[in-house]
């Protein structure tokens, strides 16, 4: 961190002044293509018109995606 450099400070203090989380500074992200999720979707709202949210959130957690 540039906070870290240019001034005497601790890691967890220079994340308190700038409003961030330590876990948030070191986040990865973990899916970094959406297309799976992107055509899945499509097909299960394609079959299923009527479904919501819920019912795809359901749908998608059985077929073994987090």
């Amino acid at each position: 961190m540039l906070l870290q450099e240019s001034h005497s400070v601790t890691f967890a203090m220079s994340c308190a002044i700038v409003g961030l989380s330590g876990c948030a500074y070191f986040y990865l992200s973990k899916l970094l293509d959406n297309s799976v999720i992107i055509s899945l979707f499509n097909a299960i709202t394609v079959r299923h018109l009527r479904w919501g949210f819920p019912n795809c959130f359901n749908r998608f957690r059985k077929l073994g995606y987090q």
